[in-house]
């Protein structure tokens, strides 16, 4: 097993032999192989329609003019079931995950798990797309070829988990850009999600899958049911509905979330600890940190503070649970060198509960050769986002609470750390000192916030023929999404848990074998917050298009097509930021009331023609245009390009250059400015010091609690504008072996972005009017607003290899679908020096993998079926933090590169009893960790040791599926 692993795992072994069996494809087979696409043929179009042509044209994404998809000048990848259940997908976001052009960008509940940007507060329970890595704003979802909702708290993206999974029929991924067709934010491209039609008689899907450690299990229970023959009885009506449990995984139970790893340069920035560390607070004791005595044996003052722990002759740190030193190595701050650090990548939930309900209903009658469809579907889902204990900071306005002496409530508490502190620095303390201390408040329990999403969509849809040649397609739809959280254990009132800090009751210093007491728990307890309402939003999209499409004529190399239409839609939103009944400040809590929107609202108009012309045997040329009027915004028109030509059968060539046109979202406009503390320590001020690089020796120290960044909308923001061009080659000398090959670029401009702290600092001079001073020149505020800035080029090579033989009384099938990123680069100014971003870490954008693929080989025969597919992704520079990248101090172990993450899935089935099929899976089947990789973000205190917008945490874990159908 050890040998077969290790020649699996170099993935060269296994692409190369994915390749031998596609390229043997010449020979005969009973199996019909993949087309240049990916899948089978589809049946019926990507639209609502139910109606199959005699032809093997039909529409498919990215086009309104009907043709063979086998034939097409699209880079178009088809996703179907069987495909699904080969890799045990059972979610929308493990099937975005899947993709190799979806880029690898913070989209993800993983990467949601702990404190987050104030651009991500409201990704609660919600996932996202983002097609060659262009943003999830900028990737148009579908389902069944028309819109849906953006997710109601954030109003700028579509969460794909409200998508009906378990009506699918299959997911056409459009990977190029389609805005003259589908409108302006098709920019990275289009995922269309097509639900079955005409669907008889009923069905019912379980679903389980477990880790091989027993915890957090998922399962799925879904049904079918439909009557009615559309082709002979002129009508069908179907449904679907389908439940879906995640539980949710703890990160306490993964041996690879580590943040403690010295030798590796990676700590916890932190000094907000289980057992308090004493910090100076003006009217204490310790009113300057220049109050605080020199660490022992060296020259340093401990201005971060006194963690009695690390003193010399005391347990230690690592004597109270997810506990250990500041490492003030890694992060260059030798002052900080009696300070413990907490481990908060350590306490949260890798995976997030989040429980979900999808429905279906769709009905369909025929007129003759007219159909009209009435299509709902709609979602519930609630989701429990949990992470780590709060972390209080005192300051002397809203949080001024001391520790003092109070007889008869903690008097031998206090007694006895002040002896231990004086037994190393004699006479610093006395019984009537007091001090302030920042306190990871474990006994408050880890915060959570529950999350409710409810998602509705209705759409009415006529087709049918106009004339001979001439089809016409018309309909109207409503969407919405609205969200709301609440608040759940974890949060408090300020001024309660003030009053009950400063009480005496309870005690932040507790010593290994000590316990909070009753007194102190109840003082806690009577502070809490939870069931407050947090937020709550709601964003719906009404509709209404229609297009018409047929022949025009014949020329040379035969009939030019024509497809027109026009569309009208109105998009909405509010945010309800902060719902509290009684206006009292709680602890960390994200409220976000600064952003409420009590109602905002643009309308779009367009229309859009495509043409498609023929010019010789061969050679086709497809012409389309689309003006959108965006109110607020103006007019825009976006021409797209696109051509094949095929010189002999097995050859051909295709290419498309087009332009895209993305407004901002409401957020992005009309959010009003909030400020926090910036508790980040990696950045000092950048007028004094180069970049902003923390130097305390060199008058170069942390703004650590000194600055406020300040986020926010932009009234005065742009529209992003974005040029974009493919070019690729279709190999396919037999219908049982295809290979494709599409170069594609993007170059957007005037980016809508908020821009990161290390692109701020980096480039000061161009950006000193972001750094605000008060008179006397002092940094007090960083503006951190959205910005229309600079430029982004991303180029890429995507592959996709297909191919099949007969033997051993079945079919060997292999295939691979693979990304290479060529170039991918940013400028946050038309003056600032380009940012190479592939291949190298990336704090808040998304992670440049210079490869990615998914190979897979499979056998089949009629009643059994069993697949081993290869899932790679690259790895790329680590990140460095701040002691490192100074040089004042170099880790033992080479962390420079995070490896190659490269795991298999395993999956087998058994379909020899008529209408029962049984799929047995393995993910992960070597068990294959995520490779360390330093994602830790110290303003946030998220992240950890691994990379959660690549791996998966899981681990090993095996998956059953049963289906019956009747």
């Amino acid at each position: 097993m050890t040998s077969l692993k290790t020649l699996l795992i170099s993935g060269t072994a296994f692409t190369a032999l994915t390749c031998l069996f596609a390229g043997t494809g010449f020979a005969q087979t009973t199996q019909e192989a993949a087309t240049p696409t990916g899948a089978a043929t589809p049946l019926i179009g990507a639209g609502e329609s139910s109606a199959k042509t005699d032809s093997a044209d039909i529409l498919v994404t990215g086009s309104r003019i009907k043709q063979n998809p086998n034939d097409s000048a699209l880079p178009l990848q088809v996703i179907t079931v069987k495909e699904l259940q080969r890799n045990s997908i059972s979610s929308p976001e493990q099937l975005i995950a899947f993709l190799t052009d979806n880029g690898s960008s913070a989209d993800n509940l993983a990467s949601n798990s702990d404190v987050v940007t104030s651009e991500r507060r409201g990704n609660n329970g919600a996932s996202f797309a983002n097609l060659r890595g262009q943003g999830s704003a900028a990737t148009l979802v579908l389902l069944n070829g028309r819109r849906v909702a953006a997710q109601g708290t954030t109003g700028s993206a579509v969460d794909v988990n409200q998508i009906p999974f378990a009506a699918l029929d299959r997911v056409e991924v459009l990977k190029d850009g389609a805005s003259a067709i589908y409108g302006t934010d098709a920019v990275g491209g289009v995922i269309n999600f097509i639900t079955k039609k005409n669907y008889r008689g009923f069905g019912a899907t379980a679903f389980t899958d477990v880790t091989e450690k027993g915890d957090a299990p998922i399962y799925r229970l879904s049904a079918i049911a439909g009557f009615g023959d559309l082709d002979k009885q002129g009508f069908n009506v179907m449904g679907t509905v389908s439940y879906s449990w995640i539980s949710p995984l703890e990160a306490h139970s993964r041996s690879f979330v580590n943040t403690f790893q010295h030798d590796r340069g990676l700590g916890v920035d932190t000094r907000g600890t289980p057992f308090a560390t004493i910090v100076n607070l003006a009217g204490t004791s310790f009113a300057t940190s220049s109050a605080f005595p020199l660490i022992p044996g060296t020259t340093v003052r401990a201005t971060g503070g006194i963690n009695a722990l690390r003193l010399p002759g005391q347990a230690g740190c690592n004597a109270v649970p997810d506990q250990d030193i500041y490492d003030t190595d890694v992060w260059g701050a030798p002052g900080n060198g009696l300070a413990c650090s907490y481990d908060t990548g350590k306490n949260v939930y890798l995976q997030q509960q989040l429980n979900t309900l999808t429905y279906l209903g769709r009905a369909v009658k025929r007129f003759g050769e007219h159909e009209i469809a009435l299509e709902i579907t709609g979602s519930s889902a609630d989701s429990v986002k949990r992470f780590s204990p709060v972390q209080i900071t005192p300051n002397t306005t809203t949080q001024n609470y001391k520790y003092a002496r109070i007889a008869g409530v903690n008097d031998v508490a206090f007694d006895n750390l002040v002896s231990r502190i004086n037994s190393v620095f004699p006479g610093l303390l006395n019984s009537n000192s007091t001090f302030s201390y920042r306190w990871r408040c474990v006994e408050c329990g880890e915060r959570e916030i529950s999350t409710t999403t409810t998602t509705f969509r209705a759409a009415l849809n006529a087709t049918g023929p106009l004339f001979k040649g001439w089809d016409y397609s018309a309909g109207i739809s409503y969407a919405d999404s609205i969200s709301a959280s609440t608040l759940g254990t974890g949060y408090y009132y300020q001024d309660a848990l003030v009053a009950a800090l400063n009480s005496g009751a309870v005690n932040p210093f507790l010593f290994p074998g000590q316990t909070q007491s009753a007194a102190g728990m109840a003082a806690i307890q009577s502070a809490s917050a939870q069931g407050v309402v947090l937020y709550g939003g709601k964003y719906s999209v009404k509709q209404g298009d229609a297009s018409v499409s047929g022949s025009l004529f014949d020329i040379w190399g035969g009939t030019v097509k024509l497809a027109t239409g026009v569309d009208f839609r109105r998009e909405e939103y509010k945010f309800n930021g902060d719902q509290r009944a009684v206006q009292r400040t709680i602890i960390a809590a994200p409220f976000d009331n600064g952003n409420a929107l009590n109602g905002v609202h643009r309308d779009i108009k367009a229309v859009y023609a495509e043409l498609l012309v023929p010019i010789f045997k061969g050679f086709e040329l497809t012409l389309a245009g689309r003006l959108d009027d965006y109110s607020g915004f103006g007019t825009t028109t976006n021409p797209k390009i696109s051509l094949k030509y095929r010189p002999f059968k097995p050859i051909m060539f295709r290419g498309s250059y087009n332009t895209a046109f993305r407004v901002p979202s409401f957020n992005q406009i009309f959010n009003p400015d909030t400020d926090s503390v910036y508790t980040g320590s990696d950045f000092a001020d950048p007028k004094n010091c180069p970049n902003g690089t923390v130097n305390a020796a060199n008058g170069c120290p942390s703004l650590n609690n000194n600055v406020n960044i300040r986020n926010g909308g932009n009234l005065a923001l742009g529209p992003e504008t974005a040029t974009m061009f493919s070019g690729g080659v279709v190999f396919e000398p037999s219908r049982h072996f295809s290979a494709t090959a599409d170069f594609w670029s993007i170059n957007r401009n005037n980016t809508i972005q908020v821009l990161p702290l290390q692109y701020l600092f980096a480039n000061y001079s161009i950006f000193q009017d972001r750094f605000i001073r008060d008179s006397s020149g002092k940094l007090t505020v960083i503006d951190q607003t959205y910005a229309n800035a600079g430029n982004t080029k991303t180029q890429a090579v995507d592959f996709t290899v297909r191919g099949s033989i007969d033997a051993l009384g079945g079919s060997f099938g292999a295939g691979l679908d693979g990304t290479l990123l060529l170039k991918k680069e940013e400028k946050v100014n038309a003056s600032a020096a380009t940012i190479q971003q592939l291949g190298v870490y990336s704090l808040a954008s998304d992670l440049g993998l210079r490869w990615k693929h998914n190979a897979f080989v499979s056998y089949s025969n009629d009643d059994f079926s069993v697949s081993l597919t290869q899932i790679f992704r690259s790895g790329y520079k680590n990140q460095v933090l701040p002691g490192v990248l100074a040089g004042t101090f170099n880790p033992s172990n080479d962390i420079t590169d995070v490896a190659d993450y490269i795991y298999y899935n395993l999956s087998a089935s058994y379909n020899g009893i008529k209408g029962f099929k049984l799929t047995f899976g393995v993910r992960n089947l070597f068990d294959t960790n995520p490779p360390f990789a330093i994602s830790y973000d110290s303003n946030n205190g998220s992240g950890s040791s691994w990379e959660p917008r690549v791996a998966d945490p899981r681990g090993r874990s095996f998956t059953m599926q049963a289906e019956v159908k009747f």
